[in-house]
């Protein structure tokens, strides 16, 4: 991790977004060093609720088995293999087997929804989550996540749409929360023009969250870029005072 990016990056988040919740990023890799290794839970637990001690500032490692959730494994690519009968599951049900999750009209949607799905399997043994300033220089930021509000949502959108002839800067698509966080930014980091991945839609990872925040991920290069364009940007303009004066208050009235 280049240091002086760290700190550039921290000084104008600072600046245009007073009071903002810093991002975390996550990488993989097989030697944690420092960081805390999260042992094997004893229970289910989404994988969100994991990420609550990393936004407070506590660095984590995440191998297979410090993941209970089977789709929370897939979706950070510690395994390819689904559910059972999980065309039942996200749909309707099956038969008192299964209590589905209605997020879907039919189990044939579901399959057709699967079809083309591309596993992205993990490249070393743990997936680490740190917050922004926890950065070190031997790590290697894959992808960038934040947890904000409307008011923060609207500024990372229109920056991510900044530098591009077209309106698809930020993407929406259909995932669980861990999946939209992890394995849909690394999708976007394959892509020729990666964009930005707005999510946390899922409504059982929902109480995971507050009420009124949603994620954005983003590959870590392309936050570079929107790095780089913040000073010539609308963040440098009134509009953009006027609703930086507001967060910053409301951020002062929360502490």
């Amino acid at each position: 991790m280049d240091l002086e990016f760290r700190e550039y990056f921290l000084a104008r988040w600072k600046k245009y977004f007073p009071g903002a919740a810093l991002p975390l990023v996550f990488f993989y890799g097989d030697n944690p060093a420092e960081v805390q290794v999260v042992p094997e839970p004893k229970g289910w637990r989404c994988f969100i609720d994991e990420l609550k001690a990393v936004r407070r500032g506590q660095s984590l490692a995440f191998d297979t088995a410090a993941v209970p959730c089977r789709g929370a494994k897939r979706y950070l690519g510690f395994t390819s293999e689904m559910i059972p009968n999980f065309d039942y599951f996200l749909s309707c049900g099956l038969g008192g087997e299964i209590e589905g999750e209605r997020f879907k009209k039919s189990p044939e949607l579901v399959r057709q929804l699967m079809y083309d799905f591309k596993d992205l399997p993990a490249t070393s043994r743990y997936i680490v989550f740190k917050r922004w300033d926890k950065l070190a220089e031997n790590d290697k930021p894959e992808g960038v996540v934040f947890f904000a509000h409307p008011d923060i949502l609207s500024g990372l959108f229109t920056l991510a749409n900044f530098d591009r002839p077209d309106a698809d800067g930020v993407c929406t698509p259909f995932s669980s929360g861990c999946g939209s966080i992890v394995r849909l930014v690394r999708l976007e980091a394959t892509r020729e023009h990666p964009r930005a991945v707005l999510g946390m839609f899922d409504v059982s990872a929902r109480m995971s969250v507050e009420g009124n925040v949603l994620s954005f991920g983003v590959p870590f290069e392309r936050l570079r870029q929107m790095a780089d364009n913040m000073d010539e940007s609308f963040l440098i303009t009134d509009s953009w005072d006027k609703l930086r004066k507001r967060f910053a208050m409301e951020a002062t009235e929360k502490k």
